[in-house]
């Protein structure tokens, strides 16, 4: 093609998020760093998601704004947020109305590489911004020439700066891998060849058994891209992100602020709404910033690095006793794996899995020990038959919700035998107050909270009804203000059918406001019939 356009970047956008997708594993493959900050692809997958979702029915004048919107909004962990920036400066080179030749695509990839640089406070060399900036050199030599001669050359120079990148990066080298942001860069350039020249899009051949024996042509380092391993003896257990809602001159100060308890910063945005991003110790003190910034700080995301480390290690060995739980939603689902169970069974309200399934989940774990996560009082007679029929010692802790369940698992061990297990994870269950959000389905003149009418919004307090409001947000704020103690340290909210941003971010400023000391953990769950699952520890 002659000139690249919005239409162009659209399908690039279409083609990154494919690509992405099919490499994500790869890019997963190994955390070099002794604190994982998530994983890299997956974190870029789902930012493109979030762009791919906000294109969805924009015309082509709409589709530079949507873009921009789309990835500063969904960018997930530190290399989603530094790729947001990627996106923003090529979407601002490609998207006006009147589409660019060579010159104008060559400055869109400069474009990109500046902002990706200037969104990280202390760079480092080795990673998705050197191999974004070596493209853009490349891409300017080539201004001359055609769009695809441009695009060929940056393509060419991405591929060798990332071969380069564990010459740069020592802790790279000593892993044998390239790095993972620097490889998904490399990606986006291969979408955008895809869109102005037709080029097929890389296959991802690697053999999973490889994974043990990593070289440098297919693997991958973790997600401080852009930092190198600020985690050796300098980094924060926590990584913190947040939206900041703050004026542009009060940004400056704040990150000032943030770089005085923590590293990894990436600070992202403009025209008074940021994504902010840091790993520290002091959870209090990286949201107190944003409101000393004079800001509101929403839908803010802990995220425990140090026991995600354990998690990983736990899924990757033989354990003594193994979780099966069941799922409510494929949100929920991954946030159960990520707690170290095995087996998820697919579940949720109006979806009860048999006793077969249940049992087969239990055939399949290699344990010794199995304990089964009914995470439904309706579940749990069906599960204890299932522990009944099993060839192997089989327990039952009868959670209610998946609120109970999660807290449950704070309490498992693999490494330790099923009745220890038991004990510990019935505790920890019982010292959760959870809650949920869901919609009337009929009339009822009689409740422990009052008369019910169809299309009320409900707050169950332990199942039971104690909250009747016709609004959504008001009645996840009651039922909050009554499952949040002054004690309770985290709460975590579970967005599923029927939450709203909007909703979730007023969930956020009420517990900043009248639950200052607790830290806020919001996760997508996709759980139907549910709006929101509170738990409170």
């Amino acid at each position: 093609m002659e000139t690249l356009g919005p239409e162009q970047l659209r399908a690039t956008m279409l083609a990154y998020r494919d690509a992405l997708r099919a490499h994500q594993d790869r890019l997963n493959r190994l955390n070099v760093y002794p604190v994982p900050d998530g994983d890299t692809g997956t974190n870029m997958a789902l930012t493109l998601e979030s762009v791919v979702a906000a294109l969805d029915g924009v015309d082509a004048g709409a589709v530079q704004k949507a873009v921009i919107h789309g990835s500063l909004m969904g960018a997930r962990g530190n290399s989603g947020v530094i790729l947001s920036q990627v996106l923003r400066g090529l979407a601002e080179g490609l998207g006006a109305a009147d589409p660019v030749g060579a010159p104008g695509v060559a400055e869109a990839l400069s474009g990109a590489s500046r902002l990706a640089d200037a969104a990280v406070m202390r760079p480092v060399e080795g990673t998705i911004l050197t191999v974004a900036r070596d493209a853009a050199t490349a891409g300017e030599r080539a201004r001359d020439r055609s769009v695809v001669e441009v695009l060929e050359a940056a393509a060419s120079a991405a591929a060798a700066s990332l071969d380069r990148t564990p010459e740069l990066l020592p802790v790279l080298a000593e892993a044998g891998v390239v790095d993972a942001g620097g490889a998904g860069f490399v990606l986006l350039i291969d979408a955008l060849l895809h869109a102005a020249d037709g080029r097929p899009l890389p296959p991802c051949d690697d053999d999973p058994s490889e994974a043990a024996r990593p070289t440098v042509a297919t693997a991958g380092s973790d997600e401080d891209d852009g930092h190198g391993p600020a985690s050796e003896g300098q980094g924060g257990r926590y990584e913190v992100m947040y939206f900041l809602e703050a004026p542009d001159e009060a940004v400056e100060g704040f990150k000032q602020a943030w770089d005085a308890i923590g590293d990894s910063i990436v600070v992202v945005g403009g025209e008074g709404l940021w994504n902010c991003h840091v790993h520290t110790d002091d959870i209090g003190a990286a949201v107190e910033a944003g409101l000393d910034a004079g800001g509101r700080p929403r839908q803010i995301r802990v995220t425990d690095l140090h026991q995600q480390v354990a998690d990983e290690r736990r899924n990757r060995s033989q354990v003594t006793t193994a979780i099966v739980a069941v799922g409510a939603g494929e949100g929920i689902d991954d946030i159960l794996r990520s707690l170290g169970v095995q087996e998820v069974v697919a579940g949720g309200q109006s979806m009860n899995p048999s006793t077969a399934q249940i049992l087969d989940a239990i055939e399949a774990t290699a344990a010794d020990g199995v304990i089964v996560l009914p995470n439904n009082k309706n579940v749990v007679p069906v599960a204890e038959q299932a522990a009944r029929l099993g060839t192997r010692k089989v327990h039952v802790v009868p959670t209610r919700s998946v609120a109970e369940g999660l807290a449950s698992l704070l309490a498992y061990d693999p490494e330790v035998d099923v009745d220890t297990n038991v004990t510990a994870m019935l505790d920890a269950a019982a010292q959760v107050a959870w809650g949920e959000v869901t919609r009337a389905v009929r009339d009822a003149a009689s409740t422990p909270a009052g008369p019910v009418q169809n299309g009320d919004w409900l707050g169950l307090d332990h199942g039971s009804i104690a909250v009747i409001e016709p609004d959504l947000a008001a009645a996840a704020c009651g039922l909050l203000d009554r499952l949040v103690a002054e004690s309770h340290e985290v709460v975590t909210v579970i967005e599923g059918d029927g939450s709203d941003r909007a909703v979730t971010a007023r969930l956020t400023e009420w517990l900043a406001k009248h639950r200052p000391d607790a830290a806020v953990e919001v996760h997508h769950g996709g759980q139907p019939l549910a709006a929101y699952l509170f738990s409170a520890e």
